[in-house]
């Protein structure tokens, strides 16, 4: 019998992962709505949580990569402290995966970062991310610290880009973090069926700066490069300004199909 994965949360990255696990993996996925197929549960409410838990066995396997449905504080709370808290109480046997965040590191001065590096965020969503973490790091599990997803149809550099709406922020120097949703995907099956606890960074293997980004697609789109403004300071997940390494997840054998953000332009239309 194939072992079992239970995906919560099966938006852009959950419904990657259940399309590339279902060969090999007897797929169950969770919705707060249940549409589409998969169970409804608010994993916000810990009774649903419990309800869940009395439909099925317990799986081998859980991705916790469910969003908070662009809410703030309360509901980052609600899904990823209280979500994974009631994951790891009604499914004690199954081995938890958690999808954070880079935003947790906090560094401005464009300094490399690996999984040891501080994590001292400004903004409490990202703070209520690292207090999820240590959930789950305690109970033997795993925390995927994801870089910007993009994809098909879906690239903010690149929406931003070919609506004109794009600012290069003062120089430019900031760097950009991103990995293609298909490595996300991948990456996050690989650490949750191969017995990889801890803490892993996954982002691509070539951070580029603002400035390398947009020259980049000015060049492949025969378009002018966007003019010149001044940083953005409110965005969502908080303006930073390192490197995200990604070595400890190589390491295990996992390698992206996408490894610079340039690789995957053909694609992404």
């Amino acid at each position: 019998m194939k072992p079992s994965l239970l995906i919560a949360g099966a938006g852009f990255l959950g419904s990657k992962i259940a399309r590339l696990a279902e060969q090999n993996l007897l797929v169950r996925t969770v919705t707060k709505s249940g549409d589409n197929g998969s169970e409804a549960c608010d994993l916000s409410d810990d009774n649903e949580v419990a309800r869940l838990a009395s439909l099925f066995p317990a799986p081998d396997y859980i991705i916790h990569c469910a969003s908070s449905g662009r809410g703030g504080p309360d509901a980052y709370r609600g899904v990823f402290v209280g979500g994974s808290r009631s994951l790891l109480k009604h499914f004690p046997q199954s081995k938890l995966l958690l999808t954070s965040s880079t935003s947790v590191y906090h560094q401005t001065d464009g300094s490399e970062v690996d999984e040891s590096s501080p994590t001292e965020p400004i903004r409490e969503t990202s703070q209520l991310l690292l207090e999820a973490e240590q959930i789950v790091l305690q109970s033997g599990g795993t925390v995927a610290r994801l870089a910007g997803l993009y994809g098909p149809n879906r690239s903010v550099v690149l929406r931003k880009f070919l609506d004109q709406s794009a600012l290069i922020e003062e120089s430019g120097q900031r760097i950009l973090n991103q990995i293609h949703v298909s490595d996300a995907a991948s990456a996050c099956l690989h650490l949750a069926t191969k017995n990889h606890p801890g803490i892993y960074n996954v982002s691509d293997n070539t951070p580029i700066t603002q400035l390398e980004c947009y020259q980049g697609l000015a060049k492949h789109f025969d378009r002018p490069i966007p003019p010149t403004g001044e940083k953005n300071t409110s965005r969502k997940r908080a303006w930073t300004h390192k490197k995200v390494l990604n070595s400890k997840l190589r390491a295990t054998g996992w390698a992206p199909s996408f490894p610079c953000f340039f690789d995957a332009l053909s694609s992404l239309s």
